[in-house]
């Protein structure tokens, strides 16, 4: 196999190390690029930026998929802002939010509500946080179970799915390894097959649920939640909040809740209505015909649910097609990191990176070792750079060869990657998904990683178990036994330093407080 030796490593592990130390995706992904194009073109500077700009950056972008991808992302991003500042998903859960009566509906709604803003993992902290806040206040949930609540619907549920901005960054990575080794499987059949295998973020997203119908709390969530139970008080004395009580989500008083669900109907309906004719889902349809349909449906939505805002006098015209642009513009961060990352996996493929690493690994590391091994190191990066994005950008070019040659599972090994990912990220005190749970349910910021965190190495832990599972077998019944795994372990956990949190209704809660 053709490669540099071990010169081939340079350009990941260097974007590795900028990343962990200087917390920037982007100057990681350039630089690490920029090192190995200079080691590819004999280490002048001058030929080394100008090479990177004609033949990598030029490339990468004039590229028919590639611009495809990004067209698609700027759409989304317009509509993901226009949903956003409709306040239609925050007039939906104040519809709902009168029958609310115990903590198990309070919980459980919380976690529906998360779910149902799917179309942003940092739109749900800040829509769901501070609708949910006064009723897990009165029915005595603290902050630090809010945002944990928040934390899980929010990036768990994006990356689960794959016709959001999300899932359409993965796919473009993907695509980019599979044109590479002739792999003929279309980037989306590839992710949804992959979607078994993801094993944290469906983890993080079940055992919410389960804790709410049991009433099972352990470590700091159990003292956090008995303090709430027992005085009231929704968060630590002392405690410095991210966001104050009385500073609400802003929703115009024209707001319905048809503003969030209606455009989204939109959306599918004209996705299936133009994609079923060419026999999806039975039948493979090509990534360029899924992306124009795609991007077809997010035109159709946002021009529908401009139309809604300017009838239900939430915004003017000129304010609403204002919001859609600076929504688009929001995407530019995304674009640039796409980019520089399709050009690090070019500069890694033309120094033979991956054959350099198979060809070490064949006598060291067995195949079904792979996802495990991929797992951890995704969590390590993650969790030191808090950021899921950079770390997938990094991985995926690296991991996809490996499973490809070594003979590992590949949806286990793409999973892998995206649980790795989501596990640090889920971690990490400088994450920004775990900051804005915080700030979205008024918590103090420490107290929510510190009670976040126990939740989250369980998950982890099941997770690691179970691609050691798939990296033997390849089978997506692997799934049953990460979940059986969480339960056990959640339970075996409860036994030692845990309590179990009565299931009280507002009532109940009333007379115990001399009402």
């Amino acid at each position: 196999m053709e490669h540099m030796g071990i010169l081939s490593l340079l350009p990941p592990i260097l974007a590795i190390a900028l990343s962990i130390i200087t917390k920037n995706v982007i100057v990681s992904l350039f630089l690490g690029g920029l090192a190995g194009i200079l080691v590819l073109v004999g280490g002048n500077p001058i030929t080394g930026i100008t090479t990177m700009v004609q033949d990598y950056l030029f490339v990468q972008l004039t590229d028919s998929y590639n611009a495809g991808v990004l067209v698609l992302l700027v759409f989304i991003g317009g509509f993901v802002t226009l949903i956003e500042s409709s306040g239609g998903a925050v007039a939906f859960a104040k519809s709902v939010s009168k029958y609310i009566n115990t903590r198990a509906k309070a919980q459980l709604s919380a976690w529906l509500g998360g779910i149902g803003i799917f179309f942003s993992d940092l739109g749900t902290p800040l829509i769901i946080g501070p609708i949910f806040e006064p009723i897990t206040d009165k029915i005595r949930i603290s902050r630090e179970k809010l945002a944990w609540i928040i934390d899980s619907t929010a990036s768990p549920v994006c990356v689960l799915v794959p016709f959001i901005g999300w899932g359409v960054y993965v796919m473009g990575l993907i695509q980019r390894e599979y044109e590479v080794l002739n792999i003929l499987e279309s980037d989306w059949t590839a992710f949804v097959r992959a979607i078994p295998f993801q094993f944290y973020p469906i983890l993080a997203i079940l055992m919410v649920p389960l804790v709410a119908f049991t009433g099972i709390e352990f470590g700091p969530m159990a003292k956090a939640e008995k303090r709430t139970q027992e005085t009231g008080e929704t968060f630590w004395p002392g405690a410095k909040l991210l966001r104050q009580s009385d500073s609400r989500i802003e929703v115009h008083h024209n707001s319905k809740a048809v503003l969030v669900w209606l455009p989204i109907l939109v959306l599918l309906v004209t996705l299936f209505g133009l994609l079923i004719p060419k026999g999806f889902p039975l039948q493979p349809v090509p990534g360029g015909v899924f992306r124009t349909a795609l991007t077809t449906g997010y035109f159709l939505a946002a021009l529908v649910l401009m139309g809604m805002m300017v009838y239900y006098k939430v915004k003017k015209v000129d304010e609403a097609f204002d919001t859609y642009i600076k929504g688009m513009q929001k995407m530019m961060t995304v674009a640039i990191i796409l980019v520089l990352a399709w050009s690090l996996s070019s500069v890694i493929k033309g120094m033979g990176t991956a054959n350099y690493i198979v060809e070490i690994s064949q006598n060291t590391i067995p195949s079904w070792a792979i996802p495990s091994i991929i797992f951890i190191a995704g969590a390590i990066m993650s969790f030191s750079t808090g950021s899921s994005w950079g770390t997938f950008a990094i991985l995926i070019p690296i991991a996809i060869p490996m499973a490809h040659s070594l003979g590992a599972p590949m949806y286990a090994s793409i999973g892998a990657v995206l649980s790795g990912g989501l596990f640090g990220d889920h971690c990490s005190p400088i994450s920004d998904t775990t900051i804005l749970a915080s700030t979205g349910a008024g918590c103090d910021h420490v107290d929510h990683v510190k009670t976040q965190v126990p939740y989250a190495l369980i998950n982890a832990a099941a997770s690691l178990m179970a691609y050691a599972i798939a990296g033997l077998t390849g089978s997506v019944a692997t799934l049953l036994f990460a979940i059986g795994l969480m339960v056990v372990i959640l339970m075996v956990a409860s036994k030692i330093s845990g309590t179990k949190i009565p299931n009280l209704t507002l009532e109940e809660i009333s007379k115990s407080k001399g009402v």
